[in-house]
């Protein structure tokens, strides 16, 4: 919404009285701004397919040649986040968590490591956009 909702002392407050239901529509951004607000949001949510998500990197050996305890932690890392996205999967199809599954709950995603391409609501990467 463009404009809060007039209080009693406010210059508006009476032509919000006389048509509330006309100054709510007048407070809403137009059509174009809408799309593009919306246009902007799936470009910046989106993932690409050569996304590196947290715990991912193609190959630890090129990017620290000679550091074994930084390779070495970087798998302890990996092996972790792993057992995070088996977990998050395990309570989602757990009947006895009410929240999590049902009819009408969609499972939570938001901090499952990876994702596929495009805009998903989940996956973790290694940089943002925003």
């Amino acid at each position: 919404m463009q404009k809060l909702i007039p209080q009693p002392h406010d210059h508006e407050y009476a032509s919000f009285m006389a048509d509330p239901q006309g100054y709510f529509l007048s407070s809403l951004p137009s059509l174009f701004d809408s799309t593009k607000y919306m246009a902007v949001i799936d470009i910046i949510s989106a993932h690409s397919h050569e996304e590196e998500y947290l715990g991912e990197i193609k190959d630890a050996y090129t990017r620290w040649p000679g550091e074994p305890d930084i390779i070495d932690a970087f798998y302890r890392f990996s092996v972790n986040i792993k057992k995070i996205k088996n977990e998050i999967h395990r309570r989602n199809v757990d009947p006895r968590l009410r929240n999590r599954c049902g009819a009408g709950v969609p499972p939570y995603e938001l901090l499952i490591p990876t994702s596929e391409p495009g805009v998903t609501g989940r996956g973790v990467p290694n940089s943002i956009t925003i």
